[in-house]
């Protein structure tokens, strides 16, 4: 009877550490150049105003929580994550929208990242103005840039901020 119970518990063990709900949630670990943003910023958007973004983890390291700073505009909240073999991520935008967007997961520490609209909550039509793509394009470890897209009646405007690391 006892090395039946042993056998049993041994199973059910067995079962659960294999089971994707014991897993936990993804990590960004794996996401090097993400991670390696964390800290402060500054920089120039591209119509001269300045700009600060600070990054940091959140949620044991699985999230990275980006806030954006622009002079003469509120201050907008971005989260990364890893879903599967893309990354996320949710723009908590100053236009009142939630656009989520997709990139590809980098298998290493890649020179560009450009993440593309998935779709957005609090958007009442598609051609409603809202962020539509940003890219990021690192150029060493204190510089990068980032390109975000505006969609606004089907047209894309650009604004590019140019970023370095506060030292």
């Amino acid at each position: 009877m006892t090395l039946r119970r042993i056998s049993i518990i041994t199973l059910i063990t067995i079962a659960l550490a294999a089971s994707p709900i014991w897993a936990g949630p993804p990590d960004i670990s794996g996401v090097e150049t993400l991670k390696s943003l964390v800290g402060e910023w500054e920089g120039t958007a591209s119509e001269g105003k300045r700009v600060r973004v600070s990054y940091q983890l959140t949620s044991g390291g699985s999230t990275l929580l980006e806030t954006i700073l622009l002079a003469d505009h509120p201050s907008m909240v971005t989260t990364y994550y890893v879903d599967g073999d893309h990354l996320m991520m949710t723009h908590y935008c100053s236009l009142k929208n939630q656009p989520r967007m997709r990139s590809a997961l980098p298998a290493a520490q890649p020179k560009q990242l450009v993440f593309s609209f998935v779709d957005a909550t609090n958007l009442s039509s598609p051609s409603q103005a809202h962020m539509h793509r940003v890219a990021f394009t690192f150029q060493d470890t204190d510089h990068f840039t980032q390109e975000w897209t505006l969609s606004k009646d089907g047209k894309d405007v650009p604004t590019v901020f140019t970023l370095a690391r506060k030292k």
